[in-house]
Protein backbone atom coordinates (compact mmCIF):
# COMPACT_ATOMS: atom_id res chain seq x y z
CA UNK A 1 0.00 0.00 0.00
CA UNK A 2 1.41 3.40 -0.97
CA UNK A 3 0.88 6.10 1.65
CA UNK A 4 0.90 9.53 0.05
CA UNK A 5 1.88 12.71 1.84
CA UNK A 6 -1.05 13.68 4.09
CA UNK A 7 -0.40 17.33 3.24
CA UNK A 8 -0.63 17.19 -0.56
CA UNK A 9 -3.41 19.33 -2.01
CA UNK A 10 -5.50 16.27 -2.85
CA UNK A 11 -5.00 14.83 0.62
CA UNK A 12 -6.05 18.01 2.41
CA UNK A 13 -9.17 18.27 0.25
CA UNK A 14 -10.18 14.71 1.12
CA UNK A 15 -9.32 15.14 4.80
CA UNK A 16 -11.49 18.26 4.98
CA UNK A 17 -14.33 16.47 3.17
CA UNK A 18 -14.09 13.52 5.58
CA UNK A 19 -14.10 15.97 8.50
CA UNK A 20 -17.26 17.67 7.29
CA UNK A 21 -19.08 14.34 7.01
CA UNK A 22 -17.82 13.31 10.45
CA UNK A 23 -18.97 16.60 11.98
CA UNK A 24 -22.45 16.18 10.52
CA UNK A 25 -22.58 12.54 11.62
CA UNK A 26 -21.64 13.57 15.18
CA UNK A 27 -24.46 16.12 15.18
CA UNK A 28 -26.84 13.38 14.07
CA UNK A 29 -25.49 11.10 16.82
CA UNK A 30 -26.46 13.55 19.58
CA UNK A 31 -30.04 13.51 18.33
CA UNK A 32 -30.20 9.70 18.31
CA UNK A 33 -29.23 9.18 21.94
CA UNK A 34 -32.45 8.57 23.82
CA UNK A 35 -33.26 6.14 26.68
CA UNK A 36 -34.57 2.87 25.30
CA UNK A 37 -33.00 3.34 21.85
CA UNK A 38 -31.19 0.23 20.59
CA UNK A 39 -27.46 0.81 20.17
CA UNK A 40 -27.53 -1.26 16.97
CA UNK A 41 -30.03 1.16 15.45
CA UNK A 42 -27.87 4.14 16.40
CA UNK A 43 -24.76 2.60 14.85
CA UNK A 44 -26.60 1.56 11.68
CA UNK A 45 -28.12 5.02 11.25
CA UNK A 46 -24.78 6.81 11.66
CA UNK A 47 -22.85 4.44 9.41
CA UNK A 48 -25.54 4.64 6.73
CA UNK A 49 -25.50 8.42 6.94
CA UNK A 50 -21.71 8.47 6.42
CA UNK A 51 -22.04 6.38 3.26
CA UNK A 52 -24.96 8.45 1.96
CA UNK A 53 -22.78 11.56 2.29
CA UNK A 54 -20.03 10.02 0.16
CA UNK A 55 -17.70 8.73 2.86
CA UNK A 56 -17.08 5.36 4.46
CA UNK A 57 -16.77 4.47 8.13
CA UNK A 58 -13.09 4.58 9.10
CA UNK A 59 -14.01 2.16 11.88
CA UNK A 60 -17.25 0.79 13.32
CA UNK A 61 -19.19 3.35 15.36
CA UNK A 62 -18.15 3.00 19.02
CA UNK A 63 -20.92 3.44 21.59
CA UNK A 64 -19.64 3.56 25.16
CA UNK A 65 -22.19 3.48 27.96
CA UNK A 66 -21.12 4.75 31.40
CA UNK A 67 -17.90 2.92 32.42
CA UNK A 68 -17.26 1.55 28.90
CA UNK A 69 -14.55 3.86 27.56
CA UNK A 70 -13.82 2.54 24.07
CA UNK A 71 -14.01 -0.21 21.44
CA UNK A 72 -17.61 -1.33 21.93
CA UNK A 73 -19.62 -1.51 18.74
CA UNK A 74 -22.96 -3.32 18.58
CA UNK A 75 -22.89 -7.02 17.80
CA UNK A 76 -25.17 -8.67 15.27
CA UNK A 77 -28.74 -8.50 16.69
CA UNK A 78 -27.41 -6.68 19.77
CA UNK A 79 -30.22 -6.26 22.35
CA UNK A 80 -28.41 -3.48 24.26
CA UNK A 81 -30.36 -0.23 24.68
CA UNK A 82 -29.51 3.25 25.95
CA UNK A 83 -30.22 3.40 29.72
CA UNK A 84 -32.28 6.02 31.53
CA UNK A 85 -29.27 7.46 33.38
CA UNK A 86 -25.56 7.88 32.76
CA UNK A 87 -23.10 9.10 30.13
CA UNK A 88 -23.09 7.97 26.50
CA UNK A 89 -20.06 8.36 24.23
CA UNK A 90 -20.14 8.00 20.46
CA UNK A 91 -16.78 7.79 18.70
CA UNK A 92 -16.98 7.72 14.91
CA UNK A 93 -14.61 7.93 11.98
CA UNK A 94 -14.99 8.76 8.31
CA UNK A 95 -12.58 8.13 5.49
CA UNK A 96 -12.55 9.43 1.93
CA UNK A 97 -10.17 7.33 -0.15
CA UNK A 98 -8.32 6.39 3.04
CA UNK A 99 -8.00 9.96 4.37
CA UNK A 100 -9.48 9.89 7.86
CA UNK A 101 -11.44 12.14 10.21
CA UNK A 102 -11.95 10.92 13.78
CA UNK A 103 -14.37 12.60 16.19
CA UNK A 104 -16.31 11.83 19.36
CA UNK A 105 -19.09 13.34 21.47
CA UNK A 106 -20.61 12.62 24.87
CA UNK A 107 -24.14 13.12 26.15
CA UNK A 108 -25.26 13.25 29.79
CA UNK A 109 -28.61 11.55 30.34
CA UNK A 110 -29.22 13.47 33.56
CA UNK A 111 -27.94 16.68 35.20
CA UNK A 112 -25.82 14.62 37.61
CA UNK A 113 -23.35 13.85 34.80
CA UNK A 114 -23.27 17.18 33.00
CA UNK A 115 -20.10 18.23 34.84
CA UNK A 116 -18.28 15.09 33.72
CA UNK A 117 -19.29 15.71 30.11
CA UNK A 118 -18.28 19.37 30.31
CA UNK A 119 -14.87 18.40 31.74
CA UNK A 120 -13.91 16.48 28.59
CA UNK A 121 -15.48 19.09 26.28
CA UNK A 122 -13.61 21.94 27.97
CA UNK A 123 -10.34 20.00 27.92
CA UNK A 124 -10.59 19.55 24.16
CA UNK A 125 -11.46 23.20 23.58
CA UNK A 126 -8.55 24.38 25.73
CA UNK A 127 -6.13 22.00 24.03
CA UNK A 128 -7.11 23.24 20.59
CA UNK A 129 -6.47 26.83 21.66
CA UNK A 130 -2.77 26.20 22.35
CA UNK A 131 -1.82 23.85 19.52
CA UNK A 132 0.64 25.22 17.01
CA UNK A 133 3.17 23.64 14.63
CA UNK A 134 6.04 22.23 16.68
CA UNK A 135 4.22 22.10 20.02
CA UNK A 136 5.44 19.38 22.36
CA UNK A 137 2.92 16.65 23.15
CA UNK A 138 3.45 17.12 26.89
CA UNK A 139 2.12 20.69 26.66
CA UNK A 140 -1.17 19.42 25.26
CA UNK A 141 -1.37 16.74 27.93
CA UNK A 142 -0.75 19.28 30.67
CA UNK A 143 -3.61 21.51 29.49
CA UNK A 144 -5.96 18.53 29.18
CA UNK A 145 -5.15 17.26 32.68
CA UNK A 146 -5.46 20.68 34.29
CA UNK A 147 -8.78 21.32 32.54
CA UNK A 148 -10.30 18.01 33.62
CA UNK A 149 -9.03 18.28 37.19
CA UNK A 150 -10.47 21.79 37.50
CA UNK A 151 -13.89 20.10 37.29
CA UNK A 152 -12.97 17.61 40.00
CA UNK A 153 -12.39 14.62 37.69
CA UNK A 154 -9.42 12.62 36.43
CA UNK A 155 -8.06 12.23 32.90
CA UNK A 156 -7.69 8.66 31.70
CA UNK A 157 -3.93 8.26 31.52
CA UNK A 158 -3.66 5.09 29.44
CA UNK A 159 -5.79 6.44 26.58
CA UNK A 160 -4.32 9.09 24.32
CA UNK A 161 -4.64 11.14 21.20
CA UNK A 162 -2.72 9.94 18.17
CA UNK A 163 -1.37 10.65 14.73
CA UNK A 164 -3.32 9.49 11.69
CA UNK A 165 -2.09 8.41 8.27
CA UNK A 166 -3.79 7.20 5.12
CA UNK A 167 -5.73 4.03 5.98
CA UNK A 168 -4.10 4.04 9.44
CA UNK A 169 -6.08 5.29 12.45
CA UNK A 170 -3.22 5.16 14.97
CA UNK A 171 0.02 5.75 13.10
CA UNK A 172 2.58 5.91 15.89
CA UNK A 173 2.65 9.35 17.55
CA UNK A 174 0.81 9.60 20.88
CA UNK A 175 -0.62 12.72 22.52
CA UNK A 176 -1.10 12.15 26.25
CA UNK A 177 -4.15 13.24 28.20
CA UNK A 178 -2.01 14.17 31.22
CA UNK A 179 1.24 15.92 32.06
CA UNK A 180 3.50 13.15 30.80
CA UNK A 181 7.00 14.62 31.18
CA UNK A 182 8.40 11.96 28.86
CA UNK A 183 6.24 13.12 25.94
CA UNK A 184 8.80 15.63 24.65
CA UNK A 185 8.21 14.92 20.97
CA UNK A 186 6.89 17.75 18.82
CA UNK A 187 3.86 17.70 16.54
CA UNK A 188 5.18 18.30 13.07
CA UNK A 189 3.25 18.50 9.80
CA UNK A 190 0.60 15.81 9.68
CA UNK A 191 -2.82 14.71 10.89
CA UNK A 192 -3.65 14.16 14.56
CA UNK A 193 -6.63 13.28 16.75
CA UNK A 194 -6.92 15.08 20.10
CA UNK A 195 -9.24 13.11 22.41
CA UNK A 196 -9.53 13.83 26.13
CA UNK A 197 -11.25 11.26 28.33
CA UNK A 198 -12.53 12.33 31.75
CA UNK A 199 -13.72 10.04 34.54
CA UNK A 200 -14.99 10.05 38.10
CA UNK A 201 -12.98 6.86 38.59
CA UNK A 202 -9.28 6.09 39.03
CA UNK A 203 -8.17 7.36 35.62
CA UNK A 204 -7.14 4.09 34.00
CA UNK A 205 -8.84 1.61 31.69
CA UNK A 206 -8.50 -2.16 31.47
CA UNK A 207 -9.29 -4.66 28.73
CA UNK A 208 -12.24 -7.02 28.86
CA UNK A 209 -12.24 -10.46 27.25
CA UNK A 210 -14.94 -9.18 24.88
CA UNK A 211 -13.93 -8.06 21.37
CA UNK A 212 -16.36 -6.50 18.89
CA UNK A 213 -13.87 -4.76 16.56
CA UNK A 214 -11.08 -6.32 14.47
CA UNK A 215 -8.62 -5.45 11.71
CA UNK A 216 -6.70 -7.59 9.22
CA UNK A 217 -3.01 -7.82 8.43
CA UNK A 218 -1.85 -8.44 4.88
CA UNK A 219 -1.50 -12.17 4.17
CA UNK A 220 1.85 -13.17 2.63
CA UNK A 221 0.93 -16.82 1.98
CA UNK A 222 -2.10 -18.58 0.47
CA UNK A 223 -4.92 -19.31 2.91
CA UNK A 224 -7.32 -22.25 3.02
CA UNK A 225 -10.15 -21.87 0.50
CA UNK A 226 -12.97 -21.21 2.99
CA UNK A 227 -10.75 -18.78 4.93
CA UNK A 228 -9.44 -17.08 1.80
CA UNK A 229 -12.94 -16.13 0.62
CA UNK A 230 -13.79 -14.36 3.88
CA UNK A 231 -10.36 -12.78 4.16
CA UNK A 232 -10.38 -11.38 0.63
CA UNK A 233 -13.93 -10.11 1.02
CA UNK A 234 -13.07 -8.09 4.14
CA UNK A 235 -9.57 -7.05 3.05
CA UNK A 236 -10.84 -5.73 -0.28
CA UNK A 237 -13.41 -3.66 1.59
CA UNK A 238 -11.29 -2.49 4.54
CA UNK A 239 -7.56 -3.02 3.86
CA UNK A 240 -6.08 -2.52 7.34
CA UNK A 241 -8.97 -0.41 8.70
CA UNK A 242 -11.04 -1.83 11.59
CA UNK A 243 -14.26 -3.72 10.94
CA UNK A 244 -17.02 -5.56 12.78
CA UNK A 245 -18.70 -8.83 11.88
CA UNK A 246 -22.21 -7.35 11.87
CA UNK A 247 -21.26 -5.67 8.58
CA UNK A 248 -20.83 -9.04 6.87
CA UNK A 249 -23.39 -11.46 8.35
CA UNK A 250 -27.11 -11.91 7.86
CA UNK A 251 -27.93 -14.64 10.39
CA UNK A 252 -26.86 -15.91 13.81
CA UNK A 253 -25.53 -19.10 12.23
CA UNK A 254 -23.40 -17.11 9.80
CA UNK A 255 -22.14 -14.92 12.64
CA UNK A 256 -20.87 -17.93 14.61
CA UNK A 257 -19.31 -19.42 11.50
CA UNK A 258 -17.43 -16.18 10.83
CA UNK A 259 -16.24 -16.11 14.45
CA UNK A 260 -14.61 -19.49 13.91
CA UNK A 261 -12.90 -18.19 10.78
CA UNK A 262 -11.60 -15.19 12.70
CA UNK A 263 -10.12 -17.51 15.33
CA UNK A 264 -8.20 -19.21 12.55
CA UNK A 265 -6.93 -15.85 11.25
CA UNK A 266 -5.87 -14.95 14.78
CA UNK A 267 -3.91 -18.20 15.01
CA UNK A 268 -2.23 -17.32 11.72
CA UNK A 269 -1.34 -13.88 13.15
CA UNK A 270 -3.44 -12.11 10.52
CA UNK A 271 -5.99 -10.62 12.90
CA UNK A 272 -5.78 -7.56 15.15
CA UNK A 273 -8.25 -7.48 18.03
CA UNK A 274 -9.50 -4.34 19.79
CA UNK A 275 -10.80 -5.51 23.19
CA UNK A 276 -13.52 -3.49 24.87
CA UNK A 277 -11.97 -1.02 27.33
CA UNK A 278 -13.64 -0.14 30.63
CA UNK A 279 -12.64 2.17 33.48
CA UNK A 280 -10.77 0.09 36.07
CA UNK A 281 -12.94 1.10 39.02
CA UNK A 282 -16.18 1.26 37.01
CA UNK A 283 -16.03 5.04 37.00
CA UNK A 284 -18.15 6.75 34.38
CA UNK A 285 -16.29 8.13 31.37
CA UNK A 286 -16.81 11.09 29.04
CA UNK A 287 -14.95 11.81 25.80
CA UNK A 288 -14.66 14.45 23.10
CA UNK A 289 -12.44 14.37 20.04
CA UNK A 290 -11.45 16.41 17.01
CA UNK A 291 -9.07 15.77 14.12
CA UNK A 292 -6.55 18.42 13.15
CA UNK A 293 -4.16 18.98 10.26
CA UNK A 294 -0.89 20.70 11.13
CA UNK A 295 0.76 22.40 8.19
CA UNK A 296 3.93 24.46 8.16
CA UNK A 297 2.15 27.48 9.63
CA UNK A 298 -1.50 26.64 10.25
CA UNK A 299 -3.84 24.35 12.16
CA UNK A 300 -6.98 23.09 10.42
CA UNK A 301 -9.60 21.44 12.65
CA UNK A 302 -11.38 19.25 10.13
CA UNK A 303 -14.19 18.05 12.40
CA UNK A 304 -15.13 21.38 14.01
Amino acid sequence: MIILSPLSGEAVEKLVRAGKIAREAATLATKLIKPGMRVSEIAFTIESYIEERGGKPAFPVNIGINYVAAHYTPLYNDPLVIPDQGVIKIDLGVHVDGYIADTAISVALSPAYEGLVEAARSALENALKIIHPGIRAVEIGRVIENSIKSYGFNPIKNLSGHSIDRYIIHSGVTIPNYNDILARHRLTEGVYAIEPFATNGSGFVKELDTTTIYALKRARTKLRNNISELYEKIYKDRLTLPFTLRWYVTSVEEYHMYLELLRYLEKEKLLVKYPVLVEKTNGYVSQFEHTIIITGRDIIVTTL
